[in-house]
């Protein structure tokens, strides 16, 4: 019922891809999708967003069968805090990962209902019907700011700080996770993000792509990448795109340029 495609990408400019991410289909019948972006310079930030990743995947890989949505989004919530305790901790008994962080944006789906969790500016959008739509809120400064009416969209998207964070993955050893609950209609597509791509792809080049019946959905993500590496390449790209069918079956690959 869900099919599925993940691509990451070091850009043109980075020597180190600092994005991690993955999309798994669980025996137990969930899909979990997670888009993590490392910040903390060479090593640190790859390994705080792998950290992230290995540890969000392990804790939910023996979720028992059946469980409710409720149930779904207390067991999202607490992989994403041990994840934020096992990066903190790493970064306070190494010196080399000291300050080391992470951006995550993570979706567990029991068929069509779900939730995501996230934390700092990496994002999850939402296609349906023609119309993209942004489902989280970024936690960052030029947000704050838009938000209290300081700066508009428009200028936010150019600022200088506009990469600074108000709120990451084991930077602190207390975090808040942001979780929303999702229902996903046939046709509908989710769009998991690194800000290398929100960054560079605006949402109606992001419509125009994926409303693209005669691309597979692995064109669709390919062709996302290509026009944030098109735009300029400044960053590590990551996408990941989330499908829902009504047909049985389901199917993943995964992309690496």
């Amino acid at each position: 019922m869900i099919r599925t495609v993940y691509v990451s990408d070091v850009g043109r400019v980075r020597s180190v891809n600092e994005d991690s991410t993955k999309v798994v289909h669980m025996e137990q019948g969930y899909v979990l999708g997670i888009v993590a972006d490392g910040m903390g310079g060479h090593q640190a930030g790859d390994t705080a967003s792998q950290l992230a990743v290995q540890t969000i995947v392990q804790d939910l890989s023996s979720l028992p069968v059946g469980i409710t949505l409720e149930d779904c989004d207390n067991a999202l919530k607490r992989a994403i805090l041990h994840a934020n305790e096992v990066v903190f901790r790493k970064s306070q008994e190494h010196v080399e990962y000291h300050n080391m962080g992470t951006t995550v944006v993570a979706v567990l789906l029991k068929g069509q209902a779900g939730v995501i969790g996230h934390i700092g500016d990496s994002r999850a959008y939402l296609f349906r019907q023609g119309e993209v739509v942004k489902l989280t809120e970024d936690h960052s400064l030029v947000n704050e700011l838009v938000k209290s009416k300081q700066i508009t969209e428009e200028e936010a998207s150019v600022h200088p700080r506009r990469n600074v964070l108000t709120r990451a993955l084991g930077t602190d050893e207390q975090v808040t996770v942001d979780m929303d609950p999702l229902t996903m209609e046939p046709g509908d597509i989710l769009l998991l993000c690194s800000d290398g791509l929100s960054n560079y792809v605006t949402t109606v080049q992001m419509t125009q792509t994926l409303s693209s019946n005669f691309l597979s959905l692995d064109e669709r993500a390919n062709g996302l990448l290509q026009l944030a590496l098109n735009a300029g390449g400044d960053d590590n790209i990551s996408v990941a795109l989330l499908e829902f069918h009504e047909e049985a079956g389901s199917s993943i690959k995964e992309l690496n340029s």
